[in-house]
Formats: C-alpha cells, structure tokens, sequence
C-alpha cells in the first residue's frame, strides 16, 4: 500500500510539474480584441480556454483588421488574431507568412464571411419560384418600398461603407429600377437592421444587402439569392466595387476569407496548444445565434463566449483534448 501510495504521490507530482512546463511554455499571451461582435467573442473564447485549459496568462487589446495586421507585421504583437479578415491584408500577409513572421491557421469562419442580396425565409418558403436576385425583381410587390408599396424596394448598405457601392452597381446592372423597384438608403447599420426586424414583424417582404455571420441574421431566418453568375474578380476590383462605374455587369459578392493568424513567436512557445489554435474552427449559423443570444440578453463578448461553452459542448470539446476539456468545463 506504501508504495502504491508513493507511486501515486510520483505520479501526482510528476503530472503537477508537466503542467507547469506547459504553462510556462505558453506563458504570456496577448489577443487582439476586434470591434465587431464575432471576433469579440472569439477573443474572449480564445482567452478563456488558453487560461483554464493550458494555463496561459492572456491580455485582450482591443484591434482592428489594419491596424492589428500592421502591428504583428512590424513589432510582433499582438501574438494571436482570432479573426482576421484576410482579403484586406492578402497580399502584404503572404509575403509575412512567406518571410516566417506570421502563420496562417485554421478558418475561424468554416464558410467564411458571407455577403449578398437576402430574402425572408418565410417568403422564399411561400415562393418556391425566386432562387435567385433576377427571379425576386420579378415581382416588385412582394416586396413593397417604404412609404411607396407601388413600387419595390432593394435595400441598401449603410452609407459609406463599400458595400453601399457594389450595392448600388449591381442594382443599376441588374435594370432593377426599370423592373418597378427603388433604391432605399438605410441611412445606417441601425436603420439597415431595423428595415429587417419590421419586415418580419409585419411579415412583409424584403430584398436588401446583408452578410453573415451576424446577430440579424441570427435572429432572423434569411435567404441567400443567386445572382446567377460566378465572382468575377477582376470585374469586381474594375468596377462593381469602384464608385459610379459607367457600365456595370452582374456580378456575385466575393467570399471573405477568415482565418486566424499568429505570431512565429507564439507557435513557438505556445506547445499544444497550438493544436487547439490550429483546430477550432464555427459556422456562421452558430456564430448567428450566439450574436443574437447577446443582443437580447444585453450580454458582453465574454458573457456571449461563456454562454457558447456552455451550450455547445458538442462543438468546442471536438477542438481540444478530454483533459483540456474537463479543466474548461470545471472553470466554467
């Protein structure tokens, strides 16, 4: 019994120091923190399972696409980006990659970001018929304009932001004024999401711009239309993206990839967890869901990532190992 005992204490104090080898080789952590509800609450998640389950000692700053590339670019910091938007910084971040100062990981975003022209659900159910953007413009009253039901309604991007300007592009490609329907300013995000929540209140139809994964969507079940065509690239760098373009053709959005990036000097100390890094990855329903779970609740990102552990267990157990995941959950 004495040496079972003993073995037992070895076996103890062994495991107690392999987990302090582990903490001190992932060490101190910093997170970039980004503005937008999804990367916030990747943040807070990365934050909460680097801490309790591999011992990390981590630090958010707050960080946006451009600023948070350009500082890990040049000065190595902040260690991890968890949701980094990489069409913005493409070519700049292969030549970092290239040159070994940063590495690309998994696709925080498993369908990427998403953008296009959406429908309700419960109308495209009801009209089997509309699949795509052209189907849709056949019938301008379903889909009546503000303050003017005798005409339909596309509903724009908030002004100033670029999409406003593909928007805008694609309406005029699409003839859509001449098909019986309106242009309508949402004037912002705000007022963009509140034409989206009186439609469903109402039960009034609406074709407009949005993208995913946020807590509109989220909340309320969209549908995505074709526009029938593949992206065409060069078309949209030439013109549907470029302001006023003379003649533009219809064109598809571009799917964003989102992957997350780090530090060469993170992955070298970070040990396995790395393996987490490179493994955890969600879909844009569930990041939907969780984003709409906190605008209701009223929730901040780290009450919105506490909120995901604990009621998608079967989803963030897959990114880790059962030893990780017992600390995870016993923090929790």
């Amino acid at each position: 019994m004495k040496k079972l005992l003993a073995s037992a204490l070895l076996a103890a104090g062994l495991h107690g120091l392999a987990g302090s080898a582990w903490a001190a080789d992932c060490g101190e952590v910093s997170i970039a923190e980004m503005s937008w509800g999804s990367a916030g609450v990747a943040a807070h998640l990365d934050k909460f399972i680097l801490e309790k389950g591999y011992g990390c000692t981590v630090t958010l700053v707050a960080g946006d696409t451009m600023p948070t590339f350009t500082s890990m670019n040049d000065k190595g910091v902040p260690d991890v980006a968890p949701e980094m938007w990489v069409n913005a910084v493409r070519k700049p971040l292969d030549a970092a990659i290239a040159e070994g100062r940063l590495i690309q990981l998994a696709p925080l975003l498993s369908e990427g970001g998403v953008e296009g022209w959406w429908i309700p659900k419960f109308l495209a159910d009801a009209h089997s018929d509309i699949k795509t953007v052209q189907d849709a413009l056949k019938h301008p009253d379903l889909f009546p304009a503000p303050g003017n039901p005798s005409r339909g309604a596309v509903h724009n991007c908030p002004s100033g932001w670029n999409c406003q300007v593909s928007t805008e592009n694609l309406y005029r490609a699409l003839a859509a004024d001449k098909l019986g329907f309106d242009l309508v300013d949402t004037g912002s995000a705000a007022g963009l999401d509140g034409s989206i929540a009186n439609a469903f209140e109402t039960k009034t139809g609406w074709l407009g711009y949005y993208w995913a994964p946020t807590a509109i969507l989220g909340k309320y079940e969209m549908t995505k239309l074709s526009f029938g065509v593949e992206h065409d690239k060069a078309e949209w760098d030439t013109c549907t993206a470029v302001p006023d373009c003379p003649h533009p053709k219809v064109n598809s959005y571009p799917t964003s990839d989102v992957f997350t990036v780090v530090t060469r000097a993170f992955s070298e100390k970070a040990g396995i967890a790395m393996d987490y890094m490179k493994t955890r990855q969600w879909d844009n329903h569930t990041v939907g869901k969780v984003l709409a779970w906190m605008g209701e609740n009223r929730g901040t990102n780290e009450d919105a990532a506490k909120y995901f552990l604990e009621n998608y267990e079967d989803m963030w157990t897959k990114w880790v190992s059962p030893e990780v995941a017992g600390k995870v959950k016993a923090a929790l």
